[in-house]
């Protein structure tokens, strides 16, 4: 199954300090928000911008390593807290913080990689997929 991104749906991954958009992730991005919002998902992302300093994310305090989504279907009363990663990448240090924090406050937090697609079809829709 191949979703083409919504205009402005997609945005590029970045690192802490700094680093460049991955293709593989701001393509699968585009695909994870393409096939939700259709389907009555609210979500969020906070987009990088390019600075003299490399690719930032505005954001304060213990913003490092929020979740690239959060995903909100008002009514199947469901709030996901989505990393997105390319297949391989492991999670940065401050990604596992926000992991523990979450998951310890009893949120539906994951990693989404694109071979996940089967598992992610089958949240975002409510319906199973074969797989």
């Amino acid at each position: 199954m191949s979703a083409r991104p919504l205009p402005g749906a997609a945005s590029p991954k970045t690192t802490a300090v700094s680093g460049s958009p991955t293709l593989g992730e701001l393509e699968w991005m585009g695909s994870v928000v393409s096939l939700a919002r259709p389907l009555g998902w609210r979500v969020a992302h906070f987009r990088p911008a390019r600075t003299v300093h490399g690719w930032r994310t505005a954001g304060s305090y213990d913003a490092a390593g929020f979740p690239d989504l959060v995903l909100v279907h008002p009514e199947r009363r469901l709030v996901l807290w989505r990393e997105l990663k390319a297949e391989g990448e492991p999670l940065r240090p401050e990604q596992k913080l926000w992991r523990d924090w979450l998951t310890d406050a009893g949120a539906d937090w994951g990693v989404w990689t694109p071979r996940d697609l089967p598992e992610v079809a089958h949240i975002i829709t409510g319906l199973e997929v074969a797989r």
